[in-house]
């Protein structure tokens, strides 16, 4: 009777010990599961800083590359900033991101900022850091005189409007060789088509109408450029680049999707 119950009692102890060592082990894998979920956590916090720091050193390089290449272009030419060279690059690639139809890595710009007396317009190959035609370029009827401070997007309005443009096809017109050009900025110029805002040359838009009138004609918002330019331009830019119309004006800035 003693032995059975001392055997009984081992058997307990046993049992105990048995379950005391299952525990620990639980325990053990618990804190195990624990580390490992952890060092889960942990691998992807360095995942993530670690495509942070890729993702910023691209920006860094393509900021650095732009700027480069932005100072290159307008050292080339005469009156484009860099500070608008670069914003015409990066509305580029901003574009192409978007999944504008970019046919061309060639992009128009206009600083309607500067006096219209002034060469304004500026033909960039991007890929070739080339500045390939300057003109001056006019302005619309009532958008002002030598300067331009009026913008719009009104049917016959005969003002300018600001923002991203795609060339589009040629056709022979009252104004001659002429490119059709479509806005792609809600709100802010996509009447271009509806007002037949075209590119055109016109022979008012010259250094000569300029010193006899202190400003160069006005369009009925047309860009119209130097008459001899218009035709190489035109084939050159046609069917698919991108023609940025810049003017410091904040509601168009701040609605952009572009810039």
């Amino acid at each position: 009777m003693i032995l059975k119950t001392i055997f009984l009692l081992n058997n307990h102890v046993i049992v105990l010990i048995a379950i005391d060592a299952i525990i620990s082990l639980m325990r053990i894998e618990s804190r195990n599961q624990e580390l490992e979920n952890k060092m889960k956590k942990l691998s992807l916090i360095i995942a993530t800083l670690a495509i942070i720091a890729s993702n910023n050193a691209l920006a860094f390089t393509f900021r650095t590359t732009t700027n480069s290449k932005a100072k290159d272009i307008a050292a080339k030419t005469t009156n484009l900033k860099p500070s608008l060279a670069r914003l015409a690059i990066e509305t580029f690639y901003n574009a192409k991101k978007q999944g504008i139809n970019v046919k061309k890595s060639i992009i128009t710009v206009i600083d309607y900022s500067l006096p219209s007396t002034k060469t304004r317009l500026w033909v960039l190959d991007l890929d070739k850091n080339k500045v390939l035609y300057s003109s001056m370029v006019a302005h619309g009827k009532y958008s002002g005189e030598n300067y331009t401070t009026h913008f719009s997007n009104k049917i016959n309005s005969l003002q300018t409007s600001l923002g991203l443009f795609l060339t589009d096809t040629t056709y022979f017109g009252k104004d001659g060789y002429s490119l059709r050009i479509k806005g792609l900025e809600k709100g802010i110029n996509d009447n271009a088509e509806t007002r037949y805002i075209v590119l055109h040359g016109a022979p008012y838009v010259s250094k000569e109408f300029a010193n006899a009138a202190g400003r160069i004609g006005r369009s009925w918002g047309c860009p119209a450029v130097e008459a001899p330019l218009a035709k190489p331009i035109i084939n050159t830019i046609k069917n698919g680049s991108l023609i940025l119309a810049y003017y410091p004006e904040k509601t168009w800035i701040k609605k952009s999707r572009f810039i």
